[in-house]
C-alpha cells in the first residue's frame, strides 16, 4: 500500500487551515452588528486612575485617556514614568504617583477617593513564573486595591476595570488560567452590596500602541485581527471609556470578549464624533 508523501499531507493541511481561516475572516466581516450610539447623560468618570499604564495594554488605555475629553484628570499609578506619561504630565492632565508596595494603598488612598472610575492593567507573562508569584500580581494586588477602594470612597456609582484573558476556566490545566478566574470571582464577589461595580475584560491577542509596537507584534495582530481574536490597547481603553459612561447599563461581574471589545471601542469613536458635530 502506496501511503501520501509529507508535502503531499502539509499541502493539504495548510488547504485546510487556509479555508478555515479565510472562512472565519468572511464571516466575521459579513457580521455588521455595530453597537448604537449612547445618546442618554453618560456617568461620570471626569476623574480616573490607571494602574499598569507603563506595560502593553496600560500604555493603550493611557494613550486613549489623554485623547478623551470627557476625562479631565488622570491618575496614574506607577512604578516607573515612560515616555507618554511625562507627556500628560506636561499637558497638565495625568497626575503621576510613583507607587511601589501594591500590597499597601495607604499612600494615595487621596487619589483612590478622587477616582470615578479606575482601568487596571498590571500582570506579567506566566512563562517561568510560580503560581504563588503570578497569584500575588494577578489576584492578590487588586483584590487589596478594590477592599481599600470600597471603604475610602464615598461616591454613589464608581467602577473597576480588570483586563482578565480569553479562554479561562476554573478546572483550566493552565495555572494561569485559573488564577483569572480566581481573581475575577473574587473581585466580582468583594463588590457585591457595594458602590462599585467589576467589569472584566477578556481580550485575545493584545497589539500594542503604534508607538510602542514592532513588526513581530504587527503581524501577529494583523494574523489574528480578520478572524476576531486580536484587539489594539487602544480600543480596549476606548470600550472601558464606553463601557464606563453607560453606566447601570452594565452590571457588576459582566465578562466582554474580544469581539465586544470592538465593538464597544467603534461605539466610543462614533459617539465621539456625533458630540463634535
Amino acid at each position: 500500500m502506496k501511503f501520501p508523501r509529507l508535502k503531499t499531507i502539509l499541502l493539504a493541511v495548510f488547504a485546510l487551515f487556509a479555508m478555515l481561516y479565510i472562512g472565519g475572516a468572511v464571516a466575521l466581516a459579513l457580521k455588521d452588528d455595530p453597537i448604537a450610539v449612547f445618546e442618554g447623560p453618560t456617568a461620570t468618570y471626569e476623574t480616573i486612575a490607571i494602574f499598569g499604564a507603563s506595560g502593553t495594554a496600560g500604555d493603550g488605555i493611557l494613550k486613549a485617556a489623554l485623547a478623551n475629553p470627557e476625562i479631565t484628570k488622570i491618575h496614574v499609578i506607577t512604578r516607573r514614568a515612560t515616555p507618554r506619561i511625562e507627556k500628560g504630565i506636561a499637558s497638565g492632565k495625568i497626575q503621576m504617583t510613583l507607587h511601589m508596595d501594591y500590597l499597601d494603598y495607604s499612600a494615595v488612598r487621596q487619589q483612590m477617593a478622587d477616582a470615578d472610575a479606575v482601568y487596571w492593567a498590571i500582570g506579567i507573562s506566566s512563562v517561568g513564573v510560580d503560581e504563588e508569584t503570578y497569584g500575588m500580581i494577578h489576584v492578590d494586588f487588586p483584590v487589596r486595591f478594590v477592599a481599600d477602594w470600597t471603604n475610602v470612597s464615598d461616591k454613589p456609582g464608581i467602577s473597576f476595570h480588570y483586563i482578565s484573558s480569553s479562554d479561562i476556566s476554573e478546572d483550566s490545566s493552565a495555572m494561569w488560567a485559573r488564577e483569572k478566574v480566581r481573581a475575577e470571582q473574587t473581585l466580582f464577589e468583594l463588590a457585591e452590596s457595594t458602590n462599585l461595580r467589576v467589569i472584566a475584560y477578556r481580550p485575545d491577542y493584545i497589539g500594542p500602541t503604534d508607538e510602542e509596537s514592532h513588526v513581530g507584534q504587527d503581524l501577529l495582530y494583523w494574523f489574528f485581527a480578520p478572524v476576531g481574536a486580536a484587539v489594539k490597547a487602544e480600543q480596549i481603553g476606548k470600550a472601558m471609556f464606553e463601557v464606563t459612561a453607560r453606566g447601570s447599563e452594565f452590571e457588576n461581574g459582566d465578562k466582554i470578549g474580544t469581539r465586544s471589545i470592538v465593538r464597544y471601542s467603534n461605539a466610543f469613536d462614533r459617539r465621539q464624533v456625533s458630540v463634535q458635530r
